[in-house]
């Protein structure tokens, strides 16, 4: 589920601050941002998020600006003198040109130290620790907010596939007539008017509605429905449930669309109707996966 926190703390040595992105993943997934001084605090961070979030791609961003006047920089002269002196051996040894670059120099690793060189002092490292506590727990709190938000649509797109299966069922009870109708219909012109036994007609038009029955697979799209939104109510982490649950919604329906071919206009509103539970299923999959 999407989120965002940050949490800042003031201290005398400074000022720390601990940021958490959170978007949709599967699993748990964390990338950190954390200054090379503290790199120590990476395992103890990872320990923390994860008593607080269990889903979810994380980005965490940690800063440590220090307080009171910088340390001036200071030249590492051993390394520089060494830089100098290859310099000059190469240039001499392959008659080359020109000077040392003195920015060159300066960018090389271990030249300038400075304060960012300086251990950082425990207390500063706790304050780290709890500023990622309250930032797990304030991305919570955004979660939650939109995880509610989120649970209500999905409870409205659940009534709304019971509606459409309370009128499939309607239309599923006339059925038999209908293939009656459409029997005598096709049986008129074949037989150019000759009489039809009434019964036989009535057993294969209930022959006909027994093959495109679809009572058994409304009873378990509304049963799954119904467990969906119980699932809802109940709370806790429901994501990967409910994904297999919809899976199962998504199948009666496509089943209810392969048996109403053969009732004419009612097959076409039924078939209506599954298309339109379809889609409704289709939006709550694209949420759930917001959730955890």
């Amino acid at each position: 589920m999407t989120g965002f926190a940050r949490v800042t703390r003031q201290l005398a040595e400074g000022e720390v601050m601990c940021s958490i992105k959170s978007v949709n993943h599967r699993g748990l997934d964390i990338h950190f941002h954390v200054p090379a001084e503290m790199e120590e605090l990476e395992t103890d961070l990872r320990g923390i998020i994860k008593e607080g979030v269990t889903r979810g791609h994380l980005q965490v961003n940690v800063s440590y600006s220090r307080g009171g006047a910088a340390a001036p920089a200071q030249f590492n002269t051993e390394l520089l003198d060494a830089y100098l002196r290859a310099f000059r051996e190469a240039a001499e040894r392959h008659h080359l040109g020109g000077q040392p670059d003195l920015n060159a120099a300066l960018a090389l690793p271990g030249m300038l130290s400075g304060a960012s060189d300086r251990e950082v002092d425990e207390c500063v490292l706790d304050a780290v620790r709890q500023a990622a506590r309250e930032a797990v727990a304030a991305l919570n709190s955004f979660r939650e907010r939109e995880g509610a938000a989120t649970a209500a649509e999905m409870h409205e797109r659940a009534r709304a596939i019971c509606g459409l299966v309370d009128r499939m069922q309607e239309i599923r009870a006339g059925a038999v007539p209908a293939f009656q109708k459409r029997l005598r219909e096709k049986l008129a012109d074949l037989l150019q008017g000759a009489a039809v036994d009434p019964q036989r007609l009535a057993q294969e038009a209930a022959i006909l509605a027994d093959r495109s029955d679809i009572s058994e697979e409304l009873l378990r799209l509304r049963t799954h429905t119904e467990q969906l939104e119980q699932m809802l109510d109940k709370g806790g982490e429901i994501g990967k449930r409910l994904d297999f649950l919809l899976q199962e919604m998504n199948r009666e329906s496509n089943t209810v669309l392969s048996k109403t071919g053969g009732l004419g206009e009612l097959g076409l509103t039924i078939t209506e109707l599954a298309l339109a539970a379809k889609s409704e299923i289709d939006k709550i999959r694209e949420q759930a996966l917001n959730l955890e």
